[in-house]
């Protein structure tokens, strides 16, 4: 009995040390969950009754590999999912893939890579070894944590790029929204060491080819801008107490000659289109390609659902095909 009973004390501590461990890591990473498929589906729905979901089932021929860890801070562990032709892996170098860094959307704050999955998985289906990869939000750790985990990954692609058939010449950055935002702002610094961070890889690249913004603004502070609470929590304050940081943080400042080419895709709503027809007129006085659609009576997140999905799709293997001369 005595042994039994400490038997039973052992299990218990056991036990109170896993939950302990558990909150204690709820609370040093809290989560905000509130932006995911259902959640954006029940908003939308109201407004626009004939959206349908997209499927989330991997095409034929697409392989998976997923929760990948791509960088560690202590404790914390970032992940990816790969999503590739399952011919792609260790092939020869004649037949090296295009790859594209997925970025979710959430404003900062919240949304996982989930929400780029189905994106993921048709761009692979189209011949590209695609990353749908997490990164940490404001309620975990302000600018420019998630910009230093995103450069992260696109070393570890680079790393990586032998197990995957990765063609390292031909990277790009696609991002929704705030995920947008992301990849414009990681493709127009390229090469500028203050925002690299530091993390593993450091002898690879995190240079970007192209980029892809779906609806992510370009500008925090400008006319056109109307960010506010959710900016000012990943940014670590309102303008006026950080300004350095809204102006840093914004791909405006940044676009110049060695800005690879962009694709923008919008929405119908003005106000994440802040700065990109400055943007725009840097790229022509550069001569940079660059292409812009915009989704007639959409809204943000359109991305997500039916009718949407599709010629956002076609337009960015479109745009991916042309400047990356696939065939």
């Amino acid at each position: 009995m005595v042994q039994e009973a400490n038997t039973m004390r052992f299990l218990l501590l056991i036990l109170l040390s896993f939950s302990y461990g558990a909150m204690a890591q709820e609370a040093l990473f809290p989560r905000d969950t509130s932006y995911t498929f259902r959640s954006a589906y029940e908003k939308l729905h109201k407004e626009y009754p004939s959206i349908k979901a997209v499927d989330t089932a991997a095409p034929k021929g697409v392989a998976v590999r997923q929760n990948l860890v791509y960088r560690r801070l202590g404790n914390r562990a970032l992940h990816l999912d790969m999503f590739y032709p399952a011919t792609s892996r260790n092939a020869d170098k004649a037949k090296k893939l295009p790859a594209v860094l997925m970025v979710h959307g959430g404003g900062w704050r919240t949304g996982d890579k989930s929400l780029v999955k189905p994106m993921a998985q048709q761009l692979a289906a189209a011949g590209y070894v695609t990353a749908a990869v997490e990164y940490r939000l404001s309620l975990e750790a302000p600018y420019p944590a998630a910009v230093h985990d995103l450069k992260a990954a696109i070393r570890w692609l680079r790393a990586n790029a032998a197990e995957y058939g990765i063609d390292t010449s031909r990277i790009a950055v696609y991002g929704t929204s705030a995920g947008g935002q992301l990849a414009a702002l990681i493709g127009t610094t390229n090469n500028l060491k203050k925002l690299e961070g530091a993390g593993d890889h450091q002898q690879h690249s995190s240079s970007v080819q192209a980029i892809i913004d779906v609806d992510g603004v370009l500008a925090f502070k400008h006319p056109e801008s109307e960010e506010g609470t959710m900016a000012a929590q990943w940014l670590g304050g309102t303008y006026e107490e950080v300004p350095q940081n809204w102006q840093e943080a914004s791909a405006l400042t940044h676009v110049d000659k060695n800005t690879p080419p962009v694709l923008f895709i919008s929405s119908s709503y003005p106000r994440f289109h802040a700065g990109r027809a400055d943007m725009v007129k840097v790229l022509d006085r550069e001569g940079i390609y660059h292409e812009h659609w915009t989704m007639p009576d959409s809204p943000h997140s359109f991305w997500l659902f039916h009718p949407w999905f599709v010629p956002t799709l076609q337009y960015t293997t479109n745009f991916l095909n042309k400047v990356f001369k696939q065939q």
